[in-house]
């Protein structure tokens, strides 16, 4: 029987998601924080899902995208990119990409994270319609299950006072004990074999002591600290020297290409990065000059499952490392990550993910980790059910919101507890 891949109705869900009080370099996570469910629909019934932001700039690109979809083919995912959308450039060029905290931002970028759920919708619906999997249409996997590292996080006991938010579990992490038992926990419940702790929050000096601990907690696990470009050059390198026994790479210490390759020329300590490459057009000064050793992709942003396979392949090209970045997401967005990274040869990384941290979600079943690992599903398409009733709770909750919500900004959510916090220059220290 043939099938009418169609494309009959698109479904946009923006919704509102429990977020612990995480701490970064700009402030601390919201409360709740913004996501789109993207759900593409054919003729014959086939549904397809994709996720990704959700702040107001994502739902004004996503909206008209949406409307011009009906009629076109499932199918024809190149014809999705070759879609004009107006990008307002005015609101986004040269600005820090605050959620996510993945550089400076860019229209172009902006596009692509919207046009990314539309092609992971489609590669899904793709999957189920022919009775596949999403990486049986990227080529096949290489491996039948993803390692994934404890994503470590600064983080208070509680939102504050007064904000209305959902109960958290974890407790307080604000010191070297304090991180060595938030990683103990993870470990316990999820098997990660790797630590990843988001710096940039306290001086250097106490992040270096948090690494420390764990390296002593943890005696041969690959350890991660990640400050968000927090850091001058120098201090950068006196970090890379008193944690270059332990640490597997070092990730984004300081802004900017040139301010990465002169730390990468005065320490053998890898670089990652998820700020200074985030497009293709940065990948020629930043791996002409040495600046980065390891890229963390997020198909979120560089467009999609397919541009990830081909990022993937230009770091292999160059002798680069690769790995995948994480955002705030739920489980479409961990099911995707899962499905192109079992394509990709040269990911010699654990991948990060904040799932564990995402108390809500919108599928059937939420997906499981063992030994640190997501086993790669061979069912059709993504391998995940959406949940329409959490979806429908979760959406209600976008709706009721006042608009303080909508956007990530944890400049904003920091100052409900410090009313004289601004975003830090950089670097800080």
């Amino acid at each position: 029987m043939t099938r009418d891949l169609t494309i009959a109705e698109v479904r946009l869900t923006p919704i509102l998601v429990a977020d612990p009080p995480l701490l970064n370099t700009q402030g601390v996570h919201q409360p709740y924080t913004p996501r789109l469910i993207v759900e593409i629909v054919t003729v014959d019934g086939t549904t397809g899902l994709g996720e990704t932001y959700g702040d107001t700039k994502y739902l004004e690109l996503a909206r008209p995208l949406a409307d011009r979809l009906p009629g076109r083919s499932v199918m024809d995912v190149n014809g999705l990119f070759g879609i004009d959308l107006a990008v307002d450039a005015s609101r986004v060029e040269g600005q820090t990409d605050a959620g996510g905290l993945r550089g400076v931002q860019t229209a172009d970028k902006l596009r692509l994270s919207v046009l990314s759920a539309f092609e992971v919708a489609c590669l899904d619906a793709q999957g189920k319609a022919l009775g596949l999997p999403v990486h049986a249409l990227l080529g096949g996997k290489v491996r039948d299950a993803v390692e994934y590292s404890a994503y470590l996080f600064y983080k208070w006991d509680r939102h504050p006072a007064g904000v209305p938010a959902e109960p958290d579990e974890w407790g307080a992490a604000l010191d070297p004990a304090g991180v060595v038992e938030q990683a103990r926990r993870l470990r316990e419940r999820y098997g990660f074999g790797s630590f990843k702790l988001k710096g940039g929050v306290f001086p250097p000096d106490e992040e270096i002591a948090a690494v420390r601990a764990l390296a002593a907690a943890f005696p041969g696990h690959p350890l991660r600290l990640d400050p968000n470009g927090a850091w001058s050059v120098e201090t950068s390198l006196k970090v890379a020297k008193e944690l270059g026994d332990v640490l597997e790479y070092l990730e984004d210490p300081t802004l900017g290409t040139p301010g990465m390759a002169r730390v990468a020329s005065g320490t053998d300590v890898p670089l990652a990065t998820n700020m200074c490459v985030t497009t293709f057009g940065e990948i020629e000064e930043a791996f002409t000059q040495g600046a980065v050793q390891v890229v963390l992709s997020d198909h979120h942003y560089w467009g999609g499952l397919r541009n990830t396979q081909h990022l993937a392949a230009i770091c292999a090209a160059f002798g680069v490392g690769v790995s995948m970045h994480s955002n705030t997401h739920l489980g479409i967005s961990l099911a995707a990550m899962t499905q192109v990274a079992a394509t990709v040869p040269n990911l010699h990384h654990a991948c990060d993910s904040h799932y564990p941290w995402q108390s809500e979600d919108v599928l059937t079943e939420r997906i499981a980790f063992d030994g640190g690992r997501v086993a790669v599903s061979d069912a059709p398409g993504l391998g995940v059910e959406l949940d329409r009733d959490e979806l429908a709770r979760l959406h209600r909750r976008w709706a009721e919101d006042d608009g303080s919500l909508r956007d990530r900004d944890d400049a904003a959510a920091m100052r409900t507890a410090e009313p004289d916090w601004r975003t830090p220059a950089m670097p800080r220290w």
